[in-house]
């Protein structure tokens, strides 16, 4: 075994230790487990949704409103690119390369929740399920997600970054990223620093 293959596979392997309590903590907080059959899952009374059946199903296009730190399940579902697989995105630079939302895509999504002036920074078109996890460009996930007050989307991109360690360390399935960023990414937590 060549001195970078053992490099890599320590890391892995200190990725994977350091990961697992934290994890374990997670998940036994949570009230119930994560599904794995997530199509069969109904929406929640508060109209967050987990993966299934209507993703990227938009049931409104104008007219949303933000819930606290989430969007609006009528109009941001949530979408995925449903091929994508967790050794995809564990690719340094995969979500560069698949980073595609246009200005006037961008504009549609603050004219559909309402925003009609915004300074640089207030907001940031982002993704629900974010790239990193095999989240779509699709306006079915796109959302205009709010800096101030915290948590804003600087705090849900710390999330983002955890679960795709999580999941690149072999400790989450994609699966179970999508459907924990997608239904409250608040309810994620993170290590303590």
């Amino acid at each position: 075994m060549s001195k970078s293959t053992r490099d890599i596979l320590f890391t892995v392997i200190a990725l994977i230790l350091v990961a697992l309590p934290f994890v374990q903590r997670h998940l036994q907080k949570q009230s119930a487990p994560v599904p794995t059959n997530l199509a069969a899952v109904e929406p929640s009374p508060m109209g967050n949704q987990v993966l299934g059946a209507d993703i990227g199903k938009r049931m409104k296009t104008s007219g949303c409103v933000t819930y606290g730190k989430l969007p609006d399940s009528l109009c941001t579902p949530g979408d995925i690119f449903p091929e994508v697989t967790a050794s995809q995105v564990c690719v340094p630079g995969y979500s560069k390369n698949v980073r595609s939302v246009p200005e006037s895509e961008k504009n549609d999504v603050y004219a559909e929740y309402g925003i009609t002036t915004h300074t640089t920074g207030e907001y940031e078109v982002d993704h629900l399920v974010s790239l990193e996890l095999g989240g779509s460009n699709d306006v079915a996930n796109l959302w205009p997600e709010a800096a101030e007050p915290r948590p804003g989307f600087h705090e849900k991109d710390l999330v983002e970054n955890y679960l795709h360690l999580l999941v690149c360390s072999g400790s989450m399935t994609l699966l179970q990223a999508q459907n924990m960023i997608a239904t409250d990414w608040q309810k994620v937590v993170l290590p303590a620093r």
